[in-house]
């Protein structure tokens, strides 16, 4: 008899985690499927986000760090995970210029143990089992470095990471392809855009709007914010990971986009129209907004991230072809319904907390960069 079916997912109590388990657990194929939640419970993850599946007798619970070796070779022994789905890492660009150890240990370190212990249980199998299992490492279309006004990145576009973190992103990628190649590791690599939804973490840029101009806070804008991104709704990047687990070819990588590129300004100011749809800023009574008439005033630019990428976009074709997979949300839709998330869970907003930060990642250089 085959093994049940048991997910290991890494850091699925931060934002594409959560949203991934409660996905994994809601389909109908994965009604016998079981999910292992390993996570560190860092400033960005927390036990709020997985709050809808906490009941659910499939889910369990483990806390723990990637980078810690003894525990990452205990989960692995306990729960003999079919699959690794690793979300785990340290994400924000702007606390990676402050803190690049950090990057190094958690997004380089801790990938590496996930991979050593797959190995080792791995080696344990059957040639069935080992045929059958997958580590999927979700990474980010950061790693590519930053494109001109035309083209998209797509999976054989050599990498050009800028920041510690798109750097750590982009050893971890390596290493993974690595273990394939070495060991036979069934491995896949996935690279995603920009992601939005409910539970970010609200430093993030489209939760810090909404809620900084809910309560007329400033809204900044680095530079003169020309800079593109493309953006993923996050329910159609879990729809995208669960087509590479179900289909997915070991050895390969996939690009996840939503075809959606906006300049950051762009998204700026569709976050206020969406906030003034639900929340018209002439009758909010917030002491920040007094005399403001549209949020669309609190914008203010500020200067730009050190190694700031002019625009990233991705192109998805390879995995709407081989796999099936289509993104379901426009941007605008998209939008509304994450405005209305975030002004609807206030109280979650303050626990996780966020969202009054001061900025991160303003270094000063050591030299000119020409």
């Amino acid at each position: 008899m085959a093994p049940r079916e048991t997910l290991l997912v890494t850091g699925g109590a931060g934002f594409i985690g959560c949203n991934f388990t409660a996905r994994a657990l809601a389909e109908p194929s994965g009604r016998d499927r079981r999910v292992v939640v390993f996570d560190k419970l860092t400033y960005a993850g927390n036990l709020l986000n997985l709050e809808a599946v906490a009941d659910d007798p499939r889910y369990r619970f483990v806390h723990g760090d990637i980078a810690d070796r003894a525990a990452v070779r205990r989960v692995f022994a306990e729960h003999q995970p079919t699959a690794v789905l690793n979300f785990a890492a340290e994400s924000h660009v702007d606390r990676s210029i402050d803190s690049p150890g950090d990057f190094v240990r958690t997004n380089i370190g801790g990938t590496f143990e996930l991979l050593e212990a797959a190995r080792g249980v791995l080696g344990e199998r059957s040639e069935e089992e080992r045929a059958a299992f997958r580590f999927i490492h979700v990474s980010t279309d950061e790693v590519f470095g930053s494109l001109g006004d035309e083209g998209r990145f797509h999976e054989e576009t050599p990498y050009d990471p800028s920041s510690p973190y798109s750097a750590s992103k982009a050893a971890a990628d390596h290493l993974v392809r690595a273990y394939g190649r070495t060991y036979g590791l069934p491995a896949i690599v996935t690279n995603c855009s920009n992601n939005y939804g409910p539970y970010q973490y609200p430093e993030k840029l489209i939760p810090l709007m909404i809620l900084n101009a809910a309560v007329g806070r400033p809204l900044p804008v680095y530079g003169e914010g020309a800079n593109v991104r493309d953006w993923l709704h996050v329910d159609d990047h879990c729809a995208g990971l669960l087509a590479v687990l179900n289909r997915g070819e070991p050895g390969q990588s996939y690009n996840l986009g939503g075809d959606e590129e906006r300049t950051n300004l762009e998204v700026v100011e569709a976050v206020c129209a969406a906030v003034e749809a639900e929340l018209p800023a002439a009758r909010n009574a917030a002491p920040g907004l007094e005399g403001v008439q549209d949020y669309r005033q609190l914008v203010t630019f500020v200067e730009d991230r050190p190694g700031h990428d002019h625009r990233y976009a991705i192109d998805p074709s390879k995995a709407r072809r081989e796999l099936g997979w289509a993104p379901r949300h426009d941007f605008e839709s998209g939008l509304r319904e994450t405005v209305r998330w975030y002004l609807g869970h206030r109280e979650w907003c303050e626990a996780v907390g966020g969202a009054s930060r001061n900025r991160l990642g303003v270094q000063p250089r050591l030299t000119a960069v020409t």
